[in-house]
C-alpha cells in the first residue's frame, strides 16, 4: 500500500489499487475458465468415444437379433420385437446427443473450410440468426444447381452471376459458423440491414428482368431458358435507369461491409477467423458486381447509340 497522498496522484493510486484487485479477480476467473475448458474437452472426447462404442455394440446386437429372428420359438417373438424397438430408440437418443458434440466435417466442408469445427454446441446458438444463415446457404445452393441445369439446356447466363452465387454460398456458410460474441454483435445489425435491402433490390431486379424477358419472348427474340437480358432495346432504358441507383448503392454497401469486417479483424479483441473470411467475399462480391454492372451498362449504352445512328 502507498501512503495516502493528496490531489490527483492520490486518486490515481487509489484507482490503481482497485484495478489491481479487479485484475486478480480476472486472473482467477481466467484460471477457472481454462480448467473448465480442459474439463469440457475431456468430457467431449469421452462422450464421443463412449457413444461410438455403444453405437457399434448396438449395430452388432441388431445384426445378431436379425439373424436369430427366424429361428426363435413362437413365444419369443414379442420379446425380440421389444428389444428391436429399444435399440432403435437408443440410436435416436445418440443422434440427439451427437448434435451437441464436435464432429468431423464432411468432404465439402473440408474442401471449403478445412479442418475447422463448425458444430453449433449450444442451444442459444441454434436460434434465429443460425436459421437465417442456413436459409441463405440453402437458397444460394439451389440457385447454383438451378443455373447449372439451365446452362446445360441452353441458357446464356453470364459467368460472373453464376460465380457470384458460389461466393455467396461460401459467405453464408461462414456466417453460419460465426459464434455469437462481441465481434458478431458489432456486425450483426449492419448485416441484417444489408440482407433486407438486398432482398428488396433482388425483387426490383426480378421485376425488371421478367418484364424485359416477357416482352422479348413475345417478340420471338429470346430463348425460353434465358434468365437474363442480353443485347438491348431502347425501351429498356426507362427501367434500367430506375434500377441502377439501387444496384450501385447495394454494391457500395458490400464494400462498406468488407471495410467494416477488415476493421474488426484488426481489433485486439477479435479472435474469430470468420471476421476476415467474411470480409474477403464481400470485397470480391463488390468488385465483381460493380465492374460487371459497369461493363453491361457500357455495352447497352453503346448498343443504344448504334441503334440511334442506324435510325
Amino acid at each position: 500500500m502507498h501512503p495516502t497522498l493528496p490531489g490527483p496522484l492520490g486518486d490515481c493510486l487509489r484507482d490503481w489499487e482497485e484495478v489491481q484487485q479487479d485484475f486478480q479477480s480476472i486472473q482467477e476467473t481466467h484460471r477457472l475458465y481454462r480448467l473448465k475448458l480442459e474439463e469440457l474437452t475431456k468430457l467431449q472426447n469421452n462422450c464421443t468415444s463412449s457413444i461410438t462404442r455403444q453405437k457399434k455394440k448396438l449395430q452388432e446386437l441388431a445384426l445378431v437379433l436379425k439373424k436369430c429372428k427366424p429361428s426363435l420359438p413362437v413365444g419369443a417373438g414379442e420379446a425380440a420385437k421389444e428389444l428391436e424397438n429399444q435399440i432403435k430408440e437408443r440410436q435416436g437418443l445418440f443422434f440427439d446427443m451427437e448434435a451437441y458434440l464436435p464432429k468431423k466435417n464432411g468432404l465439402y466442408l473440408n474442401l471449403v473450410l478445412g479442418n475447422v469445427n463448425v458444430t453449433l454446441l449450444s442451444k442459444q446458438a441454434k436460434v434465429t440468426d443460425a436459421a437465417f444463415n442456413f436459409l441463405l446457404v440453402w437458397y444460394y445452393c439451389t440457385l447454383t444447381i438451378r443455373e447449372s441445369i439451365l446452362i446445360n439446356n441452353g441458357s446464356r447466363i453470364k459467368g460472373w452471376w453464376v460465380f457470384h452465387h458460389y461466393v455467396s454460398t461460401f459467405l453464408s456458410g461462414v456466417m453460419l459458423t460465426w459464434p455469437d460474441g462481441l465481434m458478431y454483435q458489432k456486425f450483426r445489425n449492419q448485416f441484417l440491414s444489408f440482407s433486407m435491402y438486398q432482398s428488396f433490390v433482388q425483387f426490383l431486379q426480378y421485376y425488371y428482368q421478367s418484364g424485359c424477358l416477357y416482352r422479348l419472348r413475345a417478340l420471338g427474340e429470346r430463348h425460353t431458358m434465358d434468365l437474363t437480358v442480353e443485347g438491348f432495346q431502347s425501351w429498356m432504358w426507362r427501367g434500367l435507369t430506375f434500377l441502377l441507383p439501387f444496384l450501385f448503392f447495394g454494391q457500395f454497401w458490400q464494400l462498406f461491409n468488407a471495410l467494416t469486417l477488415f476493421s474488426l479483424a484488426r481489433d485486439p479483441e477479435c479472435k474469430e477467423w470468420q471476421v476476415l473470411m467474411c470480409g474477403l467475399p464481400f470485397l470480391l462480391l463488390f468488385l465483381g458486381n460493380f465492374f460487371t454492372t459497369l461493363r453491361v451498362v457500357h455495352q447497352k449504352f453503346h448498343c443504344q447509340r448504334h441503334g440511334s445512328k442506324n435510325d
